[in-house]
């Protein structure tokens, strides 16, 4: 009886502590001062932007490292160029960015070019996996989308010279080469309830770098 109480009090004490990690390392995510740290170099870097823009891009990036931090170790591709150049940005400020790591997610979170995946595939179930969990997070039913997520509408919407480009109107698409991915068949061609981040079927936007893995 002993040996059951001991074992409900460690199960116990391990939950409130996971929960007490994942409050942690959201309130990381939240609090971090993006914008005093990269506002001015993403300027550099996309003159033309302007400063509602440049907010709106950096809240891109803090909505992709919860992206990444829901996904635990697996890959998250990167849906948008502009987000991808902040976050090259915060890169940069190595020390910061390392801590910002320990605290958000445990661990050194490596940006991994597409070219440098492991297989074909990986950025195929990485840009499923980050449809996914942009649409649980913003309550969008990732099958019958009535409008995108911010990191798959920025890039479009911001006029992103060589960035991803997502339609809702898939049909619309068809052959006329506009370099649009049809954001509602991402991993979609046999269901893609829920935000596990397990693998679907083929099919989907190879997108930017991602996270995830050491």
């Amino acid at each position: 009886m002993k040996l059951l109480f001991a074992a409900i009090a460690t199960i116990a004490v391990l939950l409130v502590w996971r929960r007490w990690r994942q409050r942690h390392r959201t309130a990381a995510i939240d609090s971090f001062p993006y914008a005093g740290f990269l506002d001015q170099r993403l300027a550099q870097r996309r003159p033309e932007l302007n400063a509602a823009q440049r907010a709106e891009v950096l809240a891109g990036l803090q909505d992709y490292f919860h992206l990444c931090h829901s996904a635990g170790r697996r890959l998250v591709a990167m849906p948008s160029q502009v987000v991808d150049d902040a976050w090259h940005e915060f890169i940069l400020f190595t020390r910061h960015y390392q801590k910002f790591c320990r605290l958000a997610f445990g661990r050194f979170l490596h940006h991994t070019p597409a070219e440098a995946m492991r297989s074909p595939t990986d950025a195929g179930d990485g840009i499923k996996r980050a449809w996914r969990l942009a649409c649980a997070r913003e309550g969008i039913d990732p099958q019958t989308p009535s409008r995108l997520p911010r990191l798959f509408a920025l890039d479009a919407r911001l006029g992103i010279a060589g960035g991803f480009i997502y339609s809702l109107n898939c049909m619309a698409l068809g052959g006329n080469g506009n370099g649009s991915y049809c954001a509602s068949h991402i991993g979609c061609s046999s269901g893609c309830s829920g935000d596990s981040g397990s693998s679907d079927s083929d099919g989907g936007a190879d997108g930017g770098g991602g996270c995830g893995g050491d």
